[in-house]
């Protein structure tokens, strides 16, 4: 078994020859190993071979003498919050999200749709890569569907309230991916004055328009067009298992995921408690920290990834927890991510107010000008990263949470090793000087690419 699929919150290989029927029954092995667990909710992408992979886990779990709830083709989502409704131990979803089509992968969560406990992911990965047999039991378990496959959707109408909303209309893009029915199942449940206009709807694992992965330029043009040409108020694009969204404004222009972590601050602040905490990743900060003011709400930073976030908003009771990079967590979904819940509540924020979703993001931009996310794939990144710190040592206010993080008193940055592949990360961010934001990512760009 090549153990570099597992990754450190999840497990992406190539198939078959990283990632095939006989490994995946040994993760599933591992993780009921590692949870102790007797009910698994599974599901799986739209991939070509997500099922076969599904298959094997599900006949390894069963003949083990587990239960298990198979949620077929679904989004990441759907697993956690199936895994804390039907109050199953752990749950287990193959999907490679947006990586490309050769891909799969797994991603877990435990009781309660909790992220696995730190040690949890060896635990896995030292039972697959050991020689010890698939158990069997005497009896074996069962398989069967969700009792109320309803209650998902109840619950994602549970965030919003949209009886009262202005004329709205939503493009969403789900790329061919799992995002269409969910989609299709929202709009049955929409009131008349807002409509709902789904492209790239049907799930295909030949991925037709290519992987859905809205971080890519080329992979927005879709929702782009299809925003001007149904003159709509705003579009959305998931990736392939949605547990992403991302948004477009009413001109069909991308608008960097760091803004939307600002509003839906506002959204969820506006059904709670002043002082209620939120939960934001350290890249970028200042738009989201003047929001989560602004709405009376109590701002809470944490690492970058979504194991950090969730024990963040855990930890801390915080409502809603909001990345730069499209992830958002709430607390009413079991604390995790969810790639509907932002789009809902962003309708609600945008139809029952007088600013349009372009309005609200040109002023949070023109207050707090951002580099957006800037990549470097390096042979070197930790020199890289050195020679950044020692540039920047003595000055300004450091921060290590994540990376590396200093802060002035017009502009701020944060660089770090990605967690997920060989990248330096770079964000810069400026008190509405936009010049300047030029200036400081041009000389920090220099000083990582430097030979």
């Amino acid at each position: 078994m090549d153990l570099s699929i597992f990754k450190a919150y999840d497990v992406r290989g190539i198939v078959p020859d990283q990632l095939n029927p006989g490994v995946a029954a040994r993760i599933a092995g591992g993780v009921m190993a590692a949870t102790g667990g007797r009910t698994f909710v599974v599901g799986h992408d739209v991939r070509l071979h997500s099922r076969g992979l599904v298959e094997a886990m599900i006949e390894a779990l069963v003949d083990a003498g587990a239960d298990v709830i198979d949620l077929g083709l679904c989004g990441t989502e759907e697993v956690y919050f199936w895994t804390g409704h039907e109050d199953a131990d752990a749950g287990l979803m193959v999907t490679a999200s947006h990586n490309p089509a050769e891909y799969n992968g797994v991603k877990f969560v435990g009781k309660a749709a909790a992220p696995l406990r730190p040690d949890g992911m060896d635990a896995v990965r030292d039972w697959a890569a050991s020689e010890a047999p698939l158990p069997t039991a005497a009896q074996p378990g069962r398989v069967r569907a969700p009792a109320h496959r309803a209650a998902y959707i109840d619950r994602l109408m549970g965030f919003a309230s949209l009886e009262a909303v202005r004329p709205l209309h939503i493009v969403l893009n789900a790329g061919n991916g799992c995002a269409g029915p969910v989609v299709e199942a929202l709009a049955e449940r929409m009131p008349p004055q807002v409509r709902l206009s789904l492209v790239h709807g049907e799930p295909d694992g030949t991925f037709p328009h290519g992987i859905p992965n809205p971080l890519l330029p080329d992979r927005r043009q879709a929702t782009t067009d299809a925003v001007r040409a149904l003159g709509a108020d705003f579009g959305v694009a998931f990736d392939g298992d949605f547990d992403r969204c991302f948004f477009f404004d009413g001109e069909g222009r991308f608008v960097e995921g760091y803004y939307i972590v600002g509003l839906l601050a506002q959204a969820v602040l506006r059904r709670s408690a002043p002082g209620t905490p939120i939960v934001y990743d350290n890249r970028m900060t200042w738009a989201t920290e003047a929001a989560i003011a602004a709405a009376g709400g109590r701002a809470v930073v944490s690492r970058t990834g979504h194991v950090f976030l969730k024990r963040a908003l855990r930890e801390h009771g915080a409502a809603y927890g909001g990345e730069m990079s499209a992830h958002h967590y709430f607390h009413e979904f079991y604390s995790c991510d969810s790639g509907m819940i932002p789009w809902l509540l962003i309708a609600q924020l945008v139809g029952e107010g007088d600013r349009s979703l372009s309005e609200h993001v040109a002023a949070a931009q023109a207050a707090f000008p951002c580099s957006g996310e800037i990549n470097f794939r390096l042979d070197d990144t930790a020199a890289a990263l050195a020679r950044v710190e020692d540039a920047f040592a003595g000055t300004g206010q450091r921060e290590d949470i994540d990376g590396v993080s200093y802060s002035f008193a017009d502009w701020r940055f944060n660089v770090r090793l990605s967690n997920t592949e060989p990248l330096l990360r770079l964000n810069v961010e400026t008190r509405g000087d936009t010049a300047l934001l030029a200036e400081k990512s041009d000389q920090l760009r220099a000083l990582i690419e430097a030979v």
